[in-house]
């Protein structure tokens, strides 16, 4: 099948979630398979935000449920599937690096401004307190550093705790968009397969934050600016040697990065690259361009090859992964935690034409925001409430009546006008685009698509 006749796409034969594009719960037709999706992230938003309540509220469950499972990681790594799997369909069905990024920039930047501002005004003037070591930072590079999204790999501390996954999710759009350039983007498998390898063969033997400790910090953090900006700029040329070239640099600097200046151990970014491009290969096996049996047991051996680079290289600091005691335990938490993440996407992947519940669905339409939001709430919780010596549900209740408005408030508010601007500044191709000449009887494309 050429790329011209599986780029294009009809109501009944689209990627089954198109990104940014509010699903609704169950419903019938299209909108039925865009919730199961909507679902996974709405259930990522819920864990990391209970697992980071837990402590606070439910202290004894917390503890009993850490020994064997880390619900915060879990919910990290199925937000990545979920990336894998819709980001390249993205790209592939825009056909244009430029409108693929004009697209993330608006889908994530506005509301990452306003979770930033929001974080200083409290460390400001408020209760809240900037993390450790970020206050030490000269300011000019620390927002340099979040600007690009990437400072978790410029070593720079995250201005809020879950922003080092911001960091990875952009590796991953640099990646792919350099696959796309190559026209290897359909290698999903291999992209998946050889990740996982690397961090099982180098993952112990790759220098952490090895850039920052030799060149210094803001030499590494301007030059990271620099080079983005400039792949970037290529990409939104309009023409196609300099958008070819411009994603190629971009992704030999993402690679760069992860493979020498990251904050968390090699191997373990590396794991989370390889099930990112994992989600990619359970989409090509849902759309039928790889057998059930291939991508089956690419699943299989991307498992095992995160867990055995855990066993090889966690040495000897036990919560270097997850948490636990001791590097066993560890082992342990990490085995456990993303086979369940794995598992989650493969159920809700099988039952992907049965009815969601629409809370749910809804909670993955504004999953971004209360991703973002939720450290800021338990901060201004924490002035109200003190830590819990013993269980309090009732405390988690009140805590997500805070989130989940705030959060609805935010979508609308910040995420939808961002998403709007991203359709009217992609305009019309271009870029690298793919060509779009189609044999006689293709369908018209599917009118309504998001940008």
């Amino acid at each position: 099948m050429s790329d011209a006749v599986w780029l294009m796409s009809t109501r009944s034969s689209r990627p089954a979630h198109v990104p940014d594009l509010p699903g609704a719960g169950g419903g019938p037709g299209p909108d039925r398979r865009l919730a199961w999706l909507d679902a996974l992230r709405g259930i990522g938003a819920l864990m990391v935000a209970l697992h980071h309540a837990a402590p606070r509220y439910l202290p004894e469950l917390s503890a009993t449920v850490l020994r064997w499972f880390n619900p915060g990681t879990y919910g990290v790594i199925v937000f990545f599937l979920v990336s894998g799997y819709i980001i390249p369909a993205s790209l592939e069905r825009r056909g244009s690096l430029r409108r693929f990024w004009v697209g993330r920039v608006c889908r994530l930047y506005p509301l990452l401004i306003v979770a930033l501002a929001a974080t200083a005004l409290l460390a400001r003037w408020g209760p809240g307190q900037l993390r450790e070591g970020l206050g030490e930072r000269d300011p000019l590079s620390a927002l340099l550093a979040h600007g690009t999204m990437l400072q978790d790999l410029l070593g720079v501390p995250n201005a809020l705790n879950v922003l080092w996954t911001l960091s990875y999710e952009m590796v991953f759009y640099f990646l792919v968009a350099a696959l796309f350039a190559l026209r290897q983007h359909r290698r999903s498998a291999p992209a998946a397969l050889g990740t996982a390898a690397l961090g099982v063969a180098a993952g112990g033997l790759l220098p952490a934050a090895a850039l920052t400790r030799g060149l210094g910090g803001a030499p590494v953090i301007a030059a990271t600016a620099l080079g983005a900006a400039v792949a970037l700029c290529a990409v939104a040329s309009g023409r196609a040697s300099w958008c070819r070239a411009g994603a190629l640099f971009g992704g030999a600097l993402a690679a760069v990065l992860v493979l020498c200046n990251g904050r968390i151990p090699p191997w373990q970014g590396l794991a989370l690259l390889s099930l990112m491009f994992t989600g990619t290969v359970l989409y090509r096996m849902e759309r039928g361009q790889l057998s059930r049996a291939a991508g089956t047991t690419v699943v299989g051996m991307v498992l095992a090859a995160c867990v055995l680079s855990a066993a090889l290289h966690i040495g000897s600091r036990g919560d270097a992964v997850t948490g636990g005691a001791d590097p066993q335990a560890a082992v342990r938490i990490w085995a456990l935690t993303v086979g369940l993440a794995l598992l989650t996407f493969g159920v809700a992947m099988a039952l992907r034409r049965h009815r969601v519940p629409r809370w749910l669905a809804f909670c993955g339409v504004i999953s971004y925001s209360l991703y973002l939001l939720h450290p800021l709430v338990l901060e201004v919780c924490d002035l109200a409430v003190p830590w819990q010596q013993h269980d309090t549900p009732l405390l988690v209740a009140a805590y997500l009546a805070l989130l989940l408005p705030l959060s609805m408030l935010a979508h609308r508010l910040v995420e939808l006008p961002g998403q709007r601007l991203g359709k009217v500044l992609a305009g019309p191709p271009g870029g690298l685009p793919v060509p779009r000449q189609e044999p006689p009887g293709t369908p018209v494309p599917a009118r309504g698509e998001a940008v």
